[in-house]
């Protein structure tokens, strides 16, 4: 939960002292200035801004700032004279590190520094939020930020050739290729201040590209090419204009189809296909390696490439594929005419299969194959680990990565030339807003405090934040595009990354600034509410994508996908180890023992639950909607995560009496039990009613393995599956005593 006990002397949602950084001196003399022009309203003051137009970053933070500087009335002139006021834009990176910036107010002048480009950026449009929550010039204090962690990312699985072949998935194709969402996508990216952009797909080359020695591999035609290729320089383009950087993430052992069947090579080693057979032969080896050559040298802008040792690789030993890749990609690389920056990704198998494991042997392997490699790419190597598999919006503990637990080996003795950054995956919630700035604070104190850790990539597999496919009110919106529906999970991951100790109302100022001064209290609701989306990933064990889908209180079992009935609640162990199982806590108090005051019991959870969503309405309660959509949606989300962690309370105790009485016999245990199970479903029905007059039905990659027979296209919304919820009544009232 928020801790309201913060005081900070950051006005207007912004830091006015702050992390001291290093003294360092001053890059170039910034001259020329930006053409913007707006009305006068602060006392007709006119604003020289002062930046070198030359540098495509300094562009666009002057351009950021003049856009909140006009909105504020402030008129901005291009004439160094006569100016009422001059705000200047400067590197200082000899005073300054890197990605740091200070802003200092001297009279009629504000100078903003930074300690690189990055860091310049983030001023400007540090001191425009400062103008966006209601601030004039005149009232700004000065103040300093640094970055914390080092890497801030977001993994993005492009939709042409992604992981898997799914309608959830390729829905998005025109949306992701419209470069007008990349341009608003990049935005939110460094106003929140991630710093890196990946983006993943099985086999990116031909997309890019046509390669020199193999053209059959390319099926498209020059004009069409000539497009693809305009869309991924505008992209890498803006992404540097933005000072963010850029990796292309594939897969291992894949080829296109059409170099497949030319070479009678690679037979599987496409899209859609991707738990095959590796194929090491030397043909798709020089294929592969030179691909990698000519991405480089094609796109300049392009900062590095992530290797993955997983699919497509199946039939090698840890140690064959960690020979593919150094003799293939990392070869790729070191053979282009600059140099770049590499994303190692941690084996996911110990065997010859697909299947996932983990082994000490495999990582000694690995840990040598990256030292070995030294200094050759620029910064550190970025090695990626998942945390807790698929579901790291469970607990703050590292319970597992894929395949199992982590041992000590990339980390004892610490390593000198790559740092450890965690995957922190979503495939929890897709529809609700999410918002629970504590445990992330937690989460990056808990595990990025060593220094050897450079921070976090934020994204999913089985969803792609692109197209709108939500929204079914009609009434006008202030989104387009389904990542600015989640603008508060891209804030919090991406501010708190920078800095662990902003403090909560830099986020409740954006609740103000959409919504006026009745929104303030949505963010201590979510931080209440969507709080039930941890809790039950922290009750139920998952590992892989469709083993949990907490929004949706559905997993895997057996080979379909489906809600999580009260036996299965009853008997699935929790991932959080200080979480008590049902089957657990009944065992245990049934022979007279109790638990440690650490350990959370089905009962304490539901308590929790009942106190914290009871609370979140409270907070939302008074919030008039009427006429605004968007805070419609707001509020109802809030409402919805309420009503879901009503619902699992009521199941955890209807779970607990049905146990009891399975083992007891007692016939108050079961009518508790079905009493409570009533209740749940009694929430599950309200939570039907909030959501089903303004969401859709939603497809959904989670359905796509062997799931819903009578539901060809996947589709999701919680009326789909009332029948379902209310079979564990019926499971209620069939048990019998189990003597």
């Amino acid at each position: 939960m928020l801790d309201n006990n913060r005081v900070s002397s950051r006005a207007f949602g912004l830091p006015f002292s702050g992390v001291c950084v290093g003294v360092m001196g001053m890059k170039k003399l910034l001259i020329l200035v930006s053409v913007l022009a707006a009305l006068v309203v602060y006392g007709g003051e006119r604003v020289y801004l002062l930046y070198d137009v030359e540098s495509p970053q300094a562009s666009y933070a002057a351009g950021k700032l003049g856009k909140a500087l006009t909105g504020q009335g402030y008129e901005l002139q291009t004439d160094p004279g006569g100016y009422d006021r001059m705000v200047s834009l400067a590197v200082h990176s000899k005073r300054y590190k890197p990605e740091s910036f200070e802003v200092i107010p001297e009279g009629r002048v504000i100078t903003v520094y930074g300690g690189d480009d990055r860091g310049m950026i983030y001023g400007a449009l540090a001191l425009a939020e400062v103008l966006e929550n209601g601030a004039g010039l005149d009232g700004v204090e000065g103040w300093k930020e640094e970055a914390h962690l080092s890497f801030r990312g977001i993994k993005f699985n492009l939709p042409w050739e992604p992981y898997r072949q799914s309608s959830s998935l390729e829905q998005h194709f025109e949306t992701v290729r419209d470069l007008a969402f990349w341009e608003s996508f990049l935005d939110q990216m460094v106003e929140n201040r991630f710093n890196a952009i990946s983006l993943w797909n099985l086999h990116p080359y031909t997309f890019m590209f046509r390669p020199k020695h193999f053209p059959e591999a390319c099926p498209w035609s020059d004009g069409e090419l000539a497009e693809w290729q305009h869309f991924y320089r505008e992209v890498f383009r803006m992404a540097k204009e933005r000072g963010l950087d850029t990796y292309v993430v594939s897969w291992s052992i894949f080829v296109s189809r059409e170099f497949a069947e030319a070479h009678g090579v690679g037979k599987q080693n496409f899209y859609p296909h991707y738990y095959v057979q590796g194929d090491p032969s030397e043909l798709i080896r020089r294929y592969t390696r030179e691909c990698v050559t000519q991405m480089l040298e094609t796109y300049p802008d392009l900062d590095g490439i992530g290797l993955s040792h997983g699919e497509g690789m199946a039939g090698m030993t840890p140690l064959e594929r960690q020979a593919w890749m150094d003799d293939v990609i990392v070869a790729g690389m070191l053979n282009a005419n600059r140099r770049s920056r590499l994303i190692h990704r941690v084996p996911f198998s110990s065997g010859t299969s697909s299947d996932p494991g983990v082994g000490r042997d495999v990582e000694w392997v690995t840990r040598d194959a990256m030292e070995r490699l030294g200094d050759s790419f620029e910064g550190p190597i970025w090695v990626e680990m998942k945390f807790n598999w698929s579901h790291a919006h469970s607990t703050p503990k590292l319970v597992k990565v894929h395949g199992g637990k982590l041992g000590d080996t990339y980390f004892n003795p610490k390593p000198g030339n790559y740092k450890v950054t965690w995957m922190a995956r979503n495939e929890d919630f897709f529809a609700l807003r999410w918002g629970v700035p504590d445990f992330i604070r937690s989460h990056i104190a808990t595990n990025a405090a060593e220094d050897y850790v450079g921070g976090y990539f934020i994204g999913s597999d089985t969803y792609i934040p692109g197209k709108d496919y939500f929204t079914a009110l009609e009434q006008p919106v202030n989104w387009t595009w389904a990542f600015e529906r989640q603008w508060l999970f891209y804030k919090l991951w991406g501010r708190l990354m920078y800095d662990p100790e902003t403090p909560d109302s830099v986020f409740q100022a954006g609740f103000v600034r959409r919504y006026g001064e009745s929104a303030r209290d949505l963010l201590q609701a979510y931080a209440l509410a969507s709080s039930t989306q941890l809790r039950i990933a922290s009750l139920y064990e998952s590992s892989w994508d469709f083993t949990l889908y907490s929004e949706g209180m559905l997993a895997l079992q057996g080979e379909q996908t489906r809600y999580i009935s009260v036996d299965r609640l009853i008997n699935q162990p929790t991932m959080d180890p200080d979480y008590v199982s049902v089957s657990e806590y009944v065992d245990t108090t049934a022979k007279g023992g109790s638990f440690s005051a650490e350990r959370v019991t089905p009962l304490m959870l539901a308590d929790d639950l009942d106190r914290d969503n009871a609370e979140a309405l409270r907070l939302v309660g008074s919030i008039d909607t009427s006429g605004n959509a968007s805070l419609r949606y707001e509020v109802s989300d809030v409402m919805a995560w309420a009503q879901l962690g009503f619902h699992l309370a009521d199941k955890l105790r209807g779970a607990v009496a049905l146990e009891r009485f399975r083992k007891t016999g007692e016939a108050a245990d079961k009518a508790e039990a079905i009493a409570c199970l009533e209740a749940a479903l009694a929430h599950w029905d309200e939570l039907i009613r909030i959501t089903r007059p303004i969401y859709r039905d939603m497809p959904l990659t989670h359905y796509n393995h062997n799931s819903f027979d009578a539901n060809p296209d996947n589709l999701f919304h919680w009326a789909l599956i009332r029948d379902e919820v209310a079979e564990d009544v019926a499971i209620a009232r069939k048990a019998v005593f189990e003597n």
